[in-house]
């Protein structure tokens, strides 16, 4: 008896309260969440991003030439033809094609044989005309005494005087024909009247040539000088024209001249420059421009006329302008704006109005940034308005600047 009791009373000591179990299960999860709060307060706070680092250049002024670009034309300064000025067959031949040749120089050689005969026969003329009006005057002094003492008639004096005078007209009028003759027979050597490049010739050895056959006999061109010819647009033109830039003339008021620079066949500069001395004063209705021509200096005769160029012409020079890096420029449906840095270094997205293309990667602007200011040159793609940004400064390279 008593040791089943004692049996039976072993499970009821051990059976668990549960609402104590429930405390405990409650107490663990509090701590856990105290424990979580802590390490969440207390854990080290990540350092805030670094602000973006941007390249940067001050803004300066400067002289600033401003160019044009046309496509031009090279022309000989003077094309001179060489003509045939009386008829004949060419007999001679007295240059080498494609040489210099000077002013004065013997180039061709016409028959000259029917032009002495005619100077020989007027010279023959001459004699006979001075013959007779020597008679003529021989005659007039003996019949004038005569008459002076009543023993020649008024007639007979008055016959004597105009054999005289008309013999004497003969004279001259011999003399004339002779001088014909002659200069008609110099005409049969034709002489170069200009310095320059002579052509093949035009005309073979025993051809007939002078007006009633071929004419031209070769071609001098002048090409030490020589003018190019461009188009320049309606718009460059009045944009000069606010400036007071007048072409093809000069200005005393200014320090610089409309010059030009060419291109050689090689892409190379052609190293002397032309200057501007003539613009039309009217526009080509077809293509609206107008036609310039400026003179370039040609000594080696390396600009051959007839060639296509390109021509760069000064068109103004500004003074004190400012230029920024054409990369610098944002370039969006609303306009162009420049992000400027300002003394906190936060940025500013700063609209601007721009100017031409000037020297090497550089962009005029008219308004909106001033001298001394910090723009961004680098790295502006990742940039807002009111960023703070790490400033880097960045030299700009001296030949791409300003031109002088």
């Amino acid at each position: 008896m008593n040791k089943k009791k004692l049996a039976g009373s072993v499970p009821g000591a051990i059976r668990r309260n549960p609402r104590r179990t429930a405390v405990i299960s409650i107490a663990i999860l509090l701590l856990a969440a105290v424990a979580v709060a802590l390490w969440y307060f207390l854990k080290p706070k990540p350092a805030p991003p670094a602000p973006p680092v941007v390249g940067t250049e001050v803004v300066k002024t400067g002289n600033v030439n401003i160019y044009g670009e046309y496509v031009g034309r090279i022309r000989a300064q003077q094309f001179v033809e060489v003509r045939a000025p009386v008829e004949g067959y060419l007999q001679e031949i007295l240059f080498e094609e494609g040489t210099p040749v000077k002013k004065g120089q013997l180039l061709f050689v016409i028959d000259p044989t029917l032009y002495k005969a005619r100077t020989e026969r007027a010279r023959a003329q001459l004699n006979k005309a001075r013959v007779n009006a020597k008679k003529a005057e021989r005659d007039l002094e003996r019949i004038k005494p005569l008459y002076e003492q009543n023993a020649a008639s008024q007639l007979d004096y008055d016959n004597a005087r105009t054999a005289y005078e008309t013999a004497t007209a003969e004279v001259l009028v011999a003399q004339t024909d002779l001088t014909q003759a002659e200069l008609t027979l110099g005409y049969t050597t034709v002489e170069a009247i200009a310095d320059g490049i002579i052509t093949e010739p035009q005309a073979d050895l025993g051809t007939l040539v002078g007006p009633g056959g071929k004419s031209l006999l070769a071609t001098i061109v002048r090409s030490d000088t020589v003018m190019v010819y461009f188009s320049m647009t309606a718009n460059d033109y009045l944009r000069s024209k606010e400036r007071n830039v007048n072409f093809g003339s000069r200005d005393s008021s200014r320090g610089w001249e409309p010059t030009v620079t060419v291109t050689l066949a090689d892409g190379k500069t052609y190293p002397l420059p032309g200057v501007v001395d003539f613009a039309s004063p009217q526009v080509d209705p077809a293509t609206g421009t107008f036609s310039v021509r400026a003179a370039m200096p040609n000594p080696d005769h390396q600009l051959l006329p007839g060639e296509f160029t390109r021509v760069k012409l000064l068109m103004d020079v500004r003074g004190n302008a400012l230029t920024v890096p054409s990369k610098a420029i944002v370039v969006e449906k609303g306009g162009a704006y420049i992000f400027v840095v300002r003394p906190d270094s936060v940025v500013e997205k700063r609209f601007v109005e721009t100017g031409p293309e000037v020297g090497d990667n550089k962009i005029l602007i008219e308004r909106g940034i001033a001298r001394g200011e910090h723009i961004v040159t680098e790295g502006y793609h990742k940039l807002r308005h009111g960023m703070k940004v790490a400033p880097t400064e960045q030299k700009s390279d001296p030949e791409a600047s300003s031109e002088k």
